[in-house]
Formats: structure tokens, sequence, C-alpha cells
């Protein structure tokens, strides 16, 4: 590998740990009662910080999955095919996983009191498939990243930006004809969920689940353009080249997205096609500051920290899922009363030393920097763990 495409995977691995770090944050507040207003999703139409953390790790598994096919010269042959298809189960698998897991915990301290015998406790606990969420973000980066690798191999790369237009219009033409911007049961995105899903196995937001079957073809498209993306930087050796293509791009697709916003809301919830065309080009943008200051500049101290989480995202991802629902559920008697231990650290120690807000916000970065100490002692003895 030459110098700059180590330091290019280098500000790739640090933009990577950055959304890793942001997503475990802002998923994990001391209370959802007491979170400041840029560490909450947007309610519906908008866009806020938390909103650009998911689709900032789909446009770099864009850029990845470019790079990773490269030893197969993106020609479709079996052993590509079955690697593919390999990943895409396993993490689909996980994401699976986590979900039951959550449930499983959930229902077992239900119980908690009630005259049950354990067994009886263990297997109602354990038989939680009636009403599991299928899908979520370990899924869809799973579906995203597997149609993104196949349409990669048996297509000619240069037709691939008339794909993304075509995936994001038909998308758009979807939403307007079937009352797509409208929050409640009565958007397409619902309805579909629901024949296919569903109710009981889709996340409850007014019948609108942000991990959806229809939103996963903008997803895809979102996927895409960072494949594209990928393309470009790799194309060049000069940094300064790939400095002014990131740009480019990140201009051109922020200014667009937001143009168009004006017909198409941008709404993380149904992943709208400005959603997608905003946060590409704003992770563009992002990754060219990331490659300016790193590369060119050679200010890396400050990014260690984010390196470990980089280099093995998707295990401190699911790492930091399953600590967050044992805080959550392991149980205990204080002073009379039922709580949990992520209760206990923030209701009994950070919020009366504190306060509501700044405890809560401690308790997320607290909660991150566990997974970092983790995440960074695999990082020093070089352990990569893929998925």
């Amino acid at each position: 590998m030459n110098k700059t495409a180590s330091k290019r995977l280098l500000a790739l691995d640090v933009l990577r740990g950055i959304t890793i770090a942001g997503m475990i944050m802002v998923n994990n507040p001391g209370s959802w009662s007491y979170v400041y207003a840029p560490l909450q999703h947007a309610p519906w139409i908008g866009l806020t910080p938390t909103d650009l953390v998911f689709p900032f790790f789909m446009f770099i598994m864009g850029i990845s999955t470019y790079i990773s096919l490269r030893k197969y010269n993106f020609e479709f042959s079996q052993a590509a095919a079955l690697k593919i298809l390999k990943r895409t189960i396993v993490i689909f698998a996980i994401g699976l996983g986590i979900a039951w897991f959550s449930m499983f915990c959930r229902t077992w301290n239900s119980f908690s009191g009630e005259e049950i015998g354990f067994f009886s406790r263990l297997g109602l606990s354990v038989w939680t498939f009636d009403h599991i969420r299928i899908l979520g973000v370990m899924q869809r980066l799973a579906l995203c990243y597997g149609a993104t690798a196949i349409i990669a191999l048996i297509m000619k790369h240069k037709n691939i930006p008339y794909l993304i237009v075509a995936l994001l219009v038909g998308y758009f033409i979807l939403l307007e004809v079937g009352n797509g911007f409208a929050y409640n049961d009565t958007n397409i995105l619902s309805i579909v969920d629901r024949a296919v899903l569903g109710e009981a196995h889709m996340y409850k937001d007014n019948g609108i689940d942000p991990e959806g079957v229809l939103s996963t073809i903008p997803a895809i498209a979102h996927v895409l353009i960072g494949f594209c993306v990928g393309k470009l930087l790799m194309e060049v050796k000069d940094i300064n080249d790939k400095l002014i293509r990131l740009f480019l791009v990140g201009t051109i697709l922020t200014f667009a997205g937001f143009l168009l916003s004006y017909g198409c809301p941008i709404s993380k919830k149904i992943w709208s096609p400005t959603f997608a065309i905003v946060t590409c080009g704003l992770a563009s943008s992002f990754l060219a500051l990331l490659v300016w200051i790193i590369d060119v500049k050679g200010y890396t101290k400050w990014s260690r920290f984010f390196e470990s989480f980089g280099v093995n995202p998707l295990f401190i991802y699911v790492m930091g899922a399953v600590l967050s629902i044992l805080l959550g559920n392991i149980m205990f008697t204080y002073q009379g009363e039922a709580i949990s231990l992520h209760g206990f650290i923030y209701r009994i120690i950070l919020q009366p030393l504190l306060g509501d807000y700044p405890g809560s916000l401690v308790f997320a970065l607290l909660f991150v920097s566990l997974n970092w100490a983790i995440g960074y002692i695999l990082y020093k003895k070089k352990i990569y763990i893929k998925i």
C-alpha cells in the first residue's frame, strides 16, 4: 500500500470511529427525559447532529466496500458472492440477536415478583419471536452492504450513478403518491411494513419503522453514493486531488440536497432522498476535512481515541448494544426499591451530583469511555475483529 492510500485509510478509520462513538453516545443517555437538543433526533422533518451519525457510517461503508472489492477486480465470482452473502447473513443475524437479547432481558424482568416457576419464566423469556423487531440498524447495514456489493460486481461502474438517481427518484414518487410524508399509519411505508413484517415486529413510532422495508431503497442508494466516492478517491494518488474531489462532491451534494428539500423534505425516519443526498454531502466534506487535518497537516495525536473505535467498528457497536441492555436490565434492590444498574448510576449518583441534563450527558460520555477502554485494548494488541 502506498503512503497516500495508507493515510487516506487512517482518515477513514477516524471518521468511522467518530460515527461509532457518536452512535453509542446518542443511544445511551442517563435519561431519555433529559437529553440536550443536538443529541436528539429530529421528531419528523428536519436534521440534527444526531441524525448524521448513522448515515455517515453508511457512507463510509460504501467507500470501504469499494476498497474491499478491488481484490476481486470487481468481477462476479462464486468466491466473491459467497463472501458477500455470508457477511450479509452474519450481520443481519447479529442484529436479530441483539433484538432478541433485549426482549429476553425485558421479559425476564417483567415476571419479577410474580409466582411463576424458573423454567416457565425462562421459557417465556426465550420465546419472544412472536413480537421481536425484525429490522434495525444492523439489519439495514447488512441489506445495504449486500445489495451494494452485488451491484458493484454485476453492473458497470459508470452506470451506478444512473441507478442511484433512479432509486432516489423512484422512491420520491412512491412517497408522493403514497402519502409518504405523513407521520402516521396512513403512510405507504407503514402500510407495507405492517403487511410484510407485521405490526408486532415493527418499531413503535406512529406506525413508522425508521429502518423499514421501503426506506431500505434510498438507504441502498446512500451506500452506493459512498461507493462512487470511494471510486473517485482511489482513482487518484495525489492527496490534493483527493481533497478537491471530496470537497467538490460534498459541496455539490449538500447544496443540491438542501435546495431539493423545498419539494422533498429532509427526514431520517423515512430516509427521504434529500436526507440521503445532504448527509452524503456533509460526510464527504467532513472526510475531506479529516484528510486535510490528518494527512496534510499531520495532526494525528487527537485521533487516537477514535481510531480505537474505527478499527473494530461493528464489534464495538454490538458490544455497546449488549452492555447497554445489561446495564438497563441488571436489577437489584436499593432502599427498598427495585432499580437497574443504569438507573442507579444516573439517578443515585450522577443526577444528584450534576443535575438532570449534565448528569444524563456525563452518563453517556462515561458509557462511551467504557466501550473505548475495551476497544483501546484491542487496538493496542492489534486485534481486529472482522464480521
